[in-house]
């Protein structure tokens, strides 16, 4: 028996992990900060730099939402993962300010401020 999975349940599935490992990166480095583990604070930084450079060369989207609309005619917030509706159509500007707010925090901490 093999098992069928709808092409927009995979990328729905894919795009959440991936949305869950980079803010996962975000809340962690403040906390690397405030330990003064500096190296993983500007790791995570780093990483995330790179998926905000994807997403701004990308038309201010992530590429795995044109993959999901070619399997659905819903273009709800949400259609292309599986996040709640308010939280995906805010996910920019709350993990943007959540990411500015902690590089911030961690160039101040890191230069003794």
């Amino acid at each position: 028996m093999t098992l069928k999975v709808h092409p927009l349940h995979a990328v729905k599935l894919i795009h959440t992990v991936i949305w869950g490992f980079f803010a996962s990166c975000i809340i962690a480095i403040p906390i690397f900060a405030w330990e003064r583990k500096f190296d993983l604070a500007f790791l995570f930084i780093g990483i995330v730099t790179v998926e905000v450079l994807v997403i701004i060369f990308n038309s201010w989207a992530c590429p795995l939402t044109a993959v999901a609309a070619r399997h659905t005619t819903d273009r709800r917030d949400n259609f292309d993962i599986y996040l709640p509706e308010w939280l995906a159509r805010y996910n920019k500007v709350i993990f943007g300010s959540l990411f500015a707010g902690s590089v911030i925090y961690t160039v101040a901490r890191w230069l003794g401020w």
